[in-house]
């Protein structure tokens, strides 16, 4: 396996689908009524962002999903952890509106999203702004000159860990052994975050809350082996 790319990933270049089908009446009414409300809006380059300005000022901390797909596990989450904001970023139209048609009343408020590639966010964001991070089943990019492609380099690896309050977690998920070996050589560099694993139960199976998605259900049905791998913040020395 090459070694994963240290070269910028960050630029405004999306890879994989934006748009799919048309989208049905009732979707398609939820993202003109709801997303304007529910939008991300990034600040100027190089200004900074203090995600807690961007919710109700009573909210515990704030947790961020990339690549969010249809939407199942960050409402699963929302509806598990009301005191929690959720920013969700997804680039793919249909999942943005799946996500809005189905966000109720008690979860909208707590809910922002950046309908764009996180990489765009990740650089603003304020250290130690975020108590969670969840980047599940992310498009593997196999082929080997398509690893640059992948949401995870080193540079945001670390762009991610630092954002991470002491304490914080970063989940990530996958069915593609080589993309979590990845994963796993990216955070062995990197200094601010620690692999938790001490038995194999620890990467084998999802953690307690877990609110499976799409595509876990797809690659559980074809007999694919998925991983579940659990990094922290380490505490500010």
């Amino acid at each position: 396996m090459d070694a994963p790319s240290t070269a910028p990933a960050f630029g405004t270049r999306v890879y994989g689908r934006r748009r799919g089908r048309p989208l049905r009446p009732g979707r398609s009414a939820a993202m003109a009524a709801r997303l304007p409300r529910a939008t991300l809006i990034l600040p100027e380059e190089g200004e900074p962002i203090d995600p807690r300005t961007l919710f109700p000022s009573d909210l515990s901390e704030i947790w961020l999903e990339i690549g969010f797909g249809s939407g199942e596990h960050l409402l699963g989450q929302a509806a598990l952890h009301p005191t929690i904001g959720f920013i969700g970023c997804e680039p793919w139209v249909e999942g943005v509106a799946a996500l809005l048609a189905r966000a109720g009343p008690t979860v909208l408020p707590r809910l922002r999203v950046l309908a764009d590639d996180a990489r765009r966010l990740m650089g603003s964001l304020r250290d130690g702004s975020l108590g969670r991070i969840s980047i599940l089943f992310p498009d593997p990019w196999p082929k080997r000159r398509h690893h640059r492609r992948r949401v995870l380099q080193a540079d945001t690896l670390h762009q991610l860990a630092r954002s991470l309050r002491p304490g914080g977690d970063l989940f990530f998920a996958s069915d593609h052994a080589e993309y979590v070996r990845w994963t796993l050589m990216l955070a062995a560099h990197e200094p601010l975050i620690e692999w938790c694993v001490r038995r194999p139960s620890d990467w084998r199976y999802p953690p307690e809350e877990w609110v499976p998605t799409r595509y876990q259900r797809k690659a559980e049905a074809r007999g694919l082996l998925c991983h579940y791998l659990r990094f922290r913040r380490l505490p500010a020395w």
